[in-house]
């Protein structure tokens, strides 16, 4: 059984080409190699000499034709990653994402596979799931950018945010969560009409070793940790109360594996995240510990990036139930197994040069 991961050589593709290895699948990796994620000193993953690799944009019919070939399931990572980015790098963002994803599905009514796993993101809901006091769910809840960082309901009132399920209504709050959901329901709607399964994940905020650590647009643990690499202290947009999900990369890899197999999947939305909620000044407070320094106090911007969320955290009921996934790793064994491989990069911080051009483009308010 032959699997090909595009976007296979990124972070996620390099843990989850183990874990199909491991289950004794063949893996054929498709990636373009850019710079901004594949830059820097840190060398290729060793999995990538265990595997065929094509170099080649997803957008390259030929090229995605080609990799098509004797293969039996798909798993579609390829994807360019960014919320603050895809503001102003629309038409990349769309093209790559969304031209990516047109190309693919054309690719795949030639050459039908069983299942198409699809990589979405938890961006999709825009705010998470929140609850009124007197206990009414709503599902589209937006900042009004004043009366501090939470949502109020529509008489000023707290509301308390509670786990979101994949049954809320998207909001999408940026390019990059538009060019997500529009690659979900690409491979949700394309695939049964041709007779293939489709399957799409909606990932959380995904850390581990192997991240790209001189992207300033990645996970917020990488760019936190590019900072520390370099002496410098972890910068946090707001203040640092945002509440996220954080779901350790081979966990993720797992819930791959089960969507490409489990029969049950077939048509189903899922999210991937470890069911937990923790804040972001308490995550960067955990990693420059983990990271041997503490001294290097968060430094909060008291600033919002345009597209950016507030708080978002994951309901696993439903991929618990139907494709028995079951997070094993926690946040606190799994950073300070990330420092260990920490302590032996290096990276380029480009945080502050990533600050400034979202700020001369008047998205940061």
């Amino acid at each position: 059984m032959r699997v090909l991961v595009t976007g296979g050589a990124g972070f996620i593709g390099c843990h989850l080409s183990r874990a199909l290895l491991a289950e004794g699948y063949e893996v054929r990796v498709l990636d373009r190699f850019i710079e901004q994620v594949h830059g820097g000193a840190t060398p290729p993953d060793p999995v990538l000499r265990s595997v065929e690799v094509v170099d080649a944009d997803i957008r390259d019919a030929d090229a995605v034709a080609q990799a098509l070939r004797g293969v039996d399931k798909v798993v579609h990572l390829a994807a360019e990653v960014g919320v603050g980015q895809s503001m102003y790098e629309i038409d990349r963002y769309v093209g790559v994402n969304d031209l990516g994803t047109a190309v693919l599905l054309k690719a795949l009514i030639a050459q039908p596979v069983r299942r198409l796993v699809v990589a979405s993101s938890m961006s999709i809901y825009g705010e998470g799931l929140y609850k009124t006091a007197d206990g009414r769910l709503l599902e589209e809840v937006r900042r009004q950018g004043t009366g501090g960082w939470d949502p109020r309901d529509e008489d000023g009132g707290t509301l308390i945010p509670v786990p979101t399920p994949e049954w809320k209504r998207p909001v999408l709050s940026s390019v990059y969560a538009i060019t997500k959901y529009t690659q979900e329901r690409l491979c949700l709607n394309v695939g049964p009409a041709y007779g293939m399964e489709s399957v799409a994940l909606r990932m959380f905020n995904v850390f581990g070793a192997g991240q790209a650590l001189s992207n300033p647009y990645t996970g917020v643990l990488a760019i936190f940790a590019s900072r520390i690499l370099n002496g410098q202290p972890p910068m946090i947009f707001e203040d640092g109360q945002q509440q996220r999900d954080f779901v350790h990369v081979e966990d993720v890899a797992q819930a791959f594996v089960l969507a490409l197999e489990e029969p049950k999947a077939a048509g189903g939305v899922f999210n991937v995240g470890s069911g937990k909620r923790t804040t972001v000044e308490d995550v960067a407070l955990l990693l420059a510990r983990s990271m041997g320094r503490a001294d290097l106090a968060p430094e909060f911007l008291h600033k919002a990036r345009a597209g950016d969320i507030r708080h978002c955290f994951a309901d696993l009921s439903h991929a618990r139930s139907v494709l028995g996934y079951e997070p094993r790793r926690s946040l606190e064994d799994g950073v300070p197994e990330l420092a260990d491989w920490l302590a032996r990069q290096n990276a380029t911080d480009r945080v502050l040069d990533a600050r400034r051009e979202l700020e001369a483009r008047g998205l940061v308010a």
